[in-house]
């Protein structure tokens, strides 16, 4: 009895310690890699390129689950990725440069793209309103589909914060609405973000992912795009798909109450 309270203590022990773990993160200037390590079912990527703020301001991240909201992935910041791992000690992480870019060719084979991100900044919540607003773009074929729901604007400091398109912010730091104590450096991140978009099926087209300091160099931000996401197939279930599962799951509870009786 008493070793099996032990253990329950333990995992619960390791539990806690997982769900404020911190990412973890590799610097990485291989254009070729970051690509594909994106890529994910129905599409092929090729011709990549790479143009960083400065040595260390790509590469990938794991151990990312419960602050990111996914485990592992690539991040593209407008400084360095050293200031990404929390706590968030610091009021001002800033690395050299302003602006990153990873572009690449890519067929999709179902005529659909799909992938999942997420922006996160130092200019939280103190530059909100200001000139100093950061953003990121992902530009299909030329055009910006980084766009919020509901057709709500551009991912930037600006339009995403603790007053604006907030169901879509998380706080990391002292501002207007409640600070989740993140285990990251920067002071705020959106929530999971999904951009999609229709493309001719077969045909090469060209992404960039993009982000940028805008009104100086200072206080980094970062975009964390989701490993695999980058795909011709929809990674969040559509809501019928998920009325079907939940009434799935309500007649296999009954099923199991019936027998039990």
């Amino acid at each position: 009895m008493k070793l099996k309270s032990f253990a329950a203590v333990a995992a619960l022990a390791c539990s806690a310690f997982a769900s404020h773990a911190s990412p973890v993160v590799s610097v990485s200037n291989s254009a070729s890699d970051l690509a594909a390590a994106l890529a994910g079912s129905g599409i092929s990527v090729s011709n990549a390129s790479l143009t960083t703020a400065s040595n260390t301001a790509a590469g990938t991240f794991t151990n990312g689950a419960s602050t990111v909201g996914f485990d592992s992935g690539i991040v593209l910041t407008t400084g360095t990725v050293d200031c990404i791992a929390g706590p968030n000690t610091q009021t001002n992480c800033s690395g050299a440069g302003t602006t990153t870019s990873l572009a690449f060719d890519f067929i999709s084979q179902t005529g659909k793209v799909f992938f999942q991100y997420v922006f996160g900044s130092e200019e939280y919540n103190e530059y909100v309103g200001s000139q100093y607003n950061d953003e990121f773009q992902l530009l299909l074929n030329g055009v910006n589909i980084a766009l919020l729901p509901g057709n709500a604007g551009v991912v930037s400091i600006n339009n995403v914060n603790c007053a604006s398109n907030a169901a879509y912010y998380r706080n990391n730091s002292n501002g207007s609405c409640a600070n989740q104590a993140l285990n990251i450096q920067y002071d705020g991140l959106t929530t999971i973000l999904t951009a999609s978009a229709d493309v001719m099926a077969g045909m090469v087209n060209r992404f960039e992912f993009l982000i940028f300091d805008r009104g100086d160099t200072a206080y980094d931000s970062g975009v964390f795009i989701k490993a695999g996401s980058f795909s011709g197939t929809n990674p969040v279930p559509l809501p019928g798909t998920l009325v079907l599962l939940g009434a799935g799951l309500l007649a296999l509870g009954a099923v199991r109450r019936k027998l039990s009786n």
